[in-house]
């Protein structure tokens, strides 16, 4: 037996697993930052222009950050040597549908710049805050805030990042849906649903843009957008930026993906019998919501019947009022059928879990209750009993150290 350390909330569980376990690790990135250079590339991409009017910054919520603390005074200083001035600049906070954050939350997000810059707190649901550009062939009415259609500058600055259903978090979502209108974002999201077929659509999957509704949609809506100059960055597994990159095309956002990819990507040799993972630890696992990425990254690995481990404290329980009631609507089809004609917050998350569960075996480790285990398909065992579970099972074992993170393709 090898005794392996699994990174749970602020904590480390411990657990003995028997040596023929494959031990799936990410690859870090490269560290490259410095002052010096993150400056001349910044005023590389901006170029020669003159900036005359009003300069939109989009930075993501608390749930993405990307060493803002950081790099947000080097980005308003080399504005302000371009001769911009304060009252020009304001930032856009990107909440696509999620909820406003305090004051004291972002000002430990976003550093000493939050206190000195206007900062905009994107509100979906207020029509008369946006412009409509057009709509897709898929049906979804592009509505983004008025403001970045009349800006001099537009700059978005985040994480590039897998995304379960859209392929890549990041880049060219910072936009939209991140500073777009409700029922536009649901629109796009529900191209996760395959209405025909009955089916969660096959190719959104977290790593892929090929053959992927949600994000060929989404490639669209950005043809449609302002033009507007970009920041993104690759984070390491504990969260840190390693590496930034500049651009102003989809493809620049592309070749990001790609180095995401070297990092976080494998390609999945076999499907295990049980495979047991960590969902990376806090603030990965704060909540079952954001530790649902990990249930998927890791669950791609289990071949049908097999069982899935999960180590995720969930210390601020599921994450979202609206995720639960659809575990209460008689089961997947109608759940889909309620989503497909109106599809809402962490609706696709829910179906996405009833999928999982009807092909696998999940068990937590968990502070979730044993009666919300249960209610999301799920069962809810100590880290004993997943020590019991794993040293004593015949079959293929895979561990995961950071499932957050590793996409199998």
């Amino acid at each position: 037996m090898d005794r392996i350390s699994l990174k749970y909330g602020s904590e480390k569980i411990e657990l003995d697993v028997p040596e023929a376990a494959d031990l799936l690790r990410v690859k870090e990135p490269a560290y490259n930052i410095s002052h010096e250079d993150f400056t001349a590339r910044l005023n590389s991409l901006i170029g020669e222009r003159t900036i005359s009017g009003s300069v939109a910054i989009v930075v993501a919520d608390k749930t993405r950050l990307c060493g803002y603390n950081q790099i947000l005074p080097w980005v308003v200083d080399v504005l302000q040597k371009r001769h911009v001035d304060q009252s020009d600049i304001t930032f856009y906070i990107a909440y696509g549908t999620h909820p406003p954050q305090s004051d004291e939350e972002c000002l430990h997000a976003y550093g000493d710049v939050y206190d000195h810059y206007t900062f905009v707190h994107h509100d979906c649901h207020d029509i008369n805050d946006f412009r409509k550009l057009g709509e897709t062939k898929r049906g979804t009415p592009v509505l983004v805030r008025h403001e970045l259609c009349d800006a001099a500058l537009i700059l978005t600055i985040g994480a590039v990042s897998h995304h379960y259903f859209a392929g890549y978090g990041g880049g060219r979502k910072l936009i939209f849906p991140g500073l777009g209108e409700r029922s536009s974002i649901y629109t796009n999201h529900r191209l996760f649903l395959d209405a025909e077929n009955g089916t969660l659509a096959p190719g959104c999957q977290p790593g892929n843009l090929q053959g992927n509704p949600l994000a060929d949609d989404l490639e669209e809506v950005h043809g449609m957008l302002p033009p507007y100059i970009s920041i993104h960055g690759i984070l390491d597994s504990k969260g840190k930026v390693a590496t930034f990159s500049f651009g102003s095309s989809y493809d620049d956002f592309r070749e990001v993906c790609k180095e995401l990819d070297a990092c976080y990507k494998i390609k999945a040799q076999q499907s295990y019998d049980v495979v047991v993972a960590s969902a990376g630890g806090f603030p990965k696992d704060i909540n079952f919501i954001q530790a649902h990425k990990s249930v998927h990254n890791a669950a791609k690995l289990v071949g049908d019947g097999g069982t899935l481990i999960v180590l995720t404290e969930c210390r601020d329980g599921i994450g979202s009022q609206t995720f639960l009631p659809y575990f209460e609507m008689g089961g997947w089809q109608q759940t889909f059928a309620h989503l497909a004609n109106d599809y809402a917050g962490n609706g696709g998350t829910a179906l996405a879990m009833m999928e999982k569960t009807g092909r696998i075996t999940i068990k937590l480790v968990t502070e979730l209750t044993t009666e919300l285990c249960e209610k999301i398909g799920a069962s809810k065992i100590s880290a004993t009993e997943a020590g019991e579970l794993v040293s004593t099972t015949i079959g293929k074992i895979a561990v995961i150290d950071n499932a957050s993170l590793l996409v199998a393709e």
